[in-house]
């Protein structure tokens, strides 16, 4: 399998796209630079809830919808042998993972793996107090009061890579490749909760390398948000601007075989001062619309 690297971006607007439980569940902030932050992990629950709701069995994954430990989990796999496990487990294969089994603890180092993912817009958040209809257990029969916290608006952007060296230790196939693709297209919007309703996946692309060695470096450092408004509240308030983002790819399109990618209709474009198209901007590499 020969090495990839992503570039995703996603918005959140009016939603909490990642909550601290340290902070009473307030989004995750770098407050010096009002920078809004999400972990990786939040990407692969995405990713895994996804295929968990296409049938795919996951180690990482509740036993009779609760909570289980690492420990418990394994005691459930009818065999421990490396093979089954990892034909089984698509998120082993795809993320890694560590496994107490008795004797004989396995580590699979995951051959996808994702930056923590910030904002490329200053973020506002915004506090309000909610009011449960029920009784709180000091006795307050007017309903508990709470806070729930929001972002106003975040544009959020993940690095991402795929190891074709260590694919080969977890058997992650081509297949499961695609399906990651897919999970980066529709997890989000398919599996929406309170807190998370108001976010949509905006750009993805997978650069597609033709060996299991090149890595080019975070594409996150190549593109820039322009603003009309100081503070921005919707995607019809800036267009990203790709010129240094399109001349890289371009000036290494010898290392590339193909470029996987979905771009939403409403975010624009802005390359060498005009909007454009992603099959505009790269013509001269391979392109597969996911």
């Amino acid at each position: 399998m020969n090495n990839s690297e992503i570039l995703y971006l996603y918005d959140a607007k009016l939603t909490n796209p990642n909550g601290d439980p340290d902070e009473e569940n307030r989004p995750r902030m770098d407050y010096e630079r009002d920078i809004n932050l999400v972990l990786d992990l939040r990407i692969k629950r995405y990713i895994r809830d996804y295929l968990l709701s296409k049938g795919y069995k996951l180690f990482v994954s509740k036993i009779d919808d609760k909570s289980v430990t690492a420990k418990e989990r394994v005691e459930k796999l009818e065999k421990y042998d490396e093979d089954t496990i990892l034909k089984e487990l698509i998120d082993v294969r795809m993320f890694g993972a560590t496994m107490p089994v008795k004797n004989d603890n396995k580590t699979f180092i995951g051959p996808i793996q994702f930056n923590w993912g910030y904002s490329l817009n200053k973020v506002e958040l915004l506090e309000s107090s909610i009011t449960s209809h029920f009784a709180s257990e000091s006795g307050n029969k007017q309903g508990a009061i709470g806070k729930d916290y929001r972002v106003k608006y975040s544009l959020i952007a993940f690095a991402g890579v795929v190891s074709g060296k260590r694919a080969e230790k977890t058997k992650l196939t081509e297949e499961d490749v695609k399906l990651l693709d897919e999970s980066m297209k529709k997890a989000i919007p398919e599996l929406v909760t309170r807190s998370k309703i108001g976010q949509y996946p905006r750009l993805y692309m997978r650069i597609e390398y033709k060996d299991n060695e090149t890595i080019l470096g975070d594409m996150r450092d190549y593109i820039k948000l322009v603003e009309e408004n100081e503070s921005i509240r919707d995607i019809k308030e800036y267009s990203l601007e790709i010129n240094e983002l399109v001349e890289f790819i371009n000036k290494n399109k010898e290392l590339i075989k193909c470029i996987h990618y979905f771009v939403d209709d409403k975010l624009k474009l802005i390359n060498q001062g005009n909007s454009c198209k992603l099959e505009d901007a790269f013509k001269n590499i391979k392109l597969s619309c996911i």
